[in-house]
């Protein structure tokens, strides 16, 4: 086990050094162990952490910001690049920053993704002689590619992962917080809808059907998602706002199918507002002409 402080700070000329992706190793379950960078690691920092540090002597962190807030929704076979910064500051200047996403219950003992950043350094740029906003990239592929780090080769990796954060400071002070906040790795899912017969007498029978999918992250796949509440919506034609008609639940293999009685032209689409693991999702509006 690696021995790590949450928030760690420590003194002295350091020189900052390259980081080497930790490799992937296999469980007793085979399940997928990843090692992440300490801050010796990652700084170049002694790994020697004094109990006497404290916070005050540390650089302060704030903005941190993970894909502009949104969630990181990752499809079944594109990989997907995110934007991550944050605002360091200290009395000496900034030197360096790094933010990871990491999955599991513990930093140190239980970690099962990592999606850490393509940058060996962070790009800092200094807005005074004591703060700087730093910005790096953090891919995330689908599969299993990179021997498990950067790779959401499991479906039950989707949902809520933590969010490291760090700054290293030029006089060799520095912050590490492993649980700094958390954020959504999502699956990204699909939604048809046809509305028939068109063109429609008034007062007649609409059938709207669809389908609502998701990746599958471990086959590179689309997959019908079953049992699922789904909003049926109507937008008059000539206006730009939908309004709710009635919820309908998504059957076997994803399957919607629901009626509604016609009585204006206009588009008819259905809304999921998706759960932890899965995004939401509108489709397109498709057009009834009501004659």
């Amino acid at each position: 086990m690696r021995i790590r402080a949450t928030v760690a700070a420590v003194t002295g000329a350091l020189a900052l050094s390259a980081f080497v992706a930790p490799a992937a190793q296999a469980d007793s379950q085979g399940a997928v162990s990843l090692d992440r960078p300490s801050a010796a690691e990652r700084f170049g920092a002694s790994s020697a952490k004094s109990p006497f540090s404290t916070a005050a002597a540390a650089p302060t962190v704030s903005n941190v910001k993970v894909n502009a807030g949104k969630s990181v929704v990752v499809g079944a076979v594109a990989a997907k690049t995110i934007t991550v910064s944050l605002t360091a500051s200290h009395p000496s200047g900034i030197e360096d920053a790094y933010i990871d996403l990491w999955h599991g219950t513990d930093a140190e003992e239980d970690v099962d993704g990592y999606l850490p950043p393509n940058e060996e350094v962070a790009n800092c740029t200094a807005t005074s002689a004591t703060t700087s906003n730093c910005k790096l990239t953090i891919t995330a592929t689908p599969g299993m590619t990179g021997g498990g780090v950067g790779d959401l080769y499991a479906n039950a990796l989707a949902g809520t992962w933590h969010v490291s954060v760090a700054a290293f400071a030029n006089d060799g002070e520095f912050y590490w917080n492993d649980y700094y906040r958390t954020h959504k790795v999502q699956r990204l899912s699909k939604l048809t809808v046809n509305a028939s017969p068109e063109p429609v007498k008034k007062g007649a029978t609409i059938t709207v059907t669809g389908k609502l999918t998701r990746a599958n992250w471990e086959t590179g796949t689309y997959v019908g998602l079953s049992g699922q509440s789904v909003g049926l919506q109507f937008r008059k034609a000539g206006t730009t706002t939908y309004t709710s008609v009635k919820g309908i639940k998504s059957t076997t293999g994803g399957a919607l199918k629901t009626t509604v009685t016609a009585s204006v032209d206009g588009y008819h689409r259905f809304s999921y507002a998706g759960i932890t693991s899965t995004a939401p999702v509108n489709a397109a509006g498709d057009y009834v002409d009501v004659k």
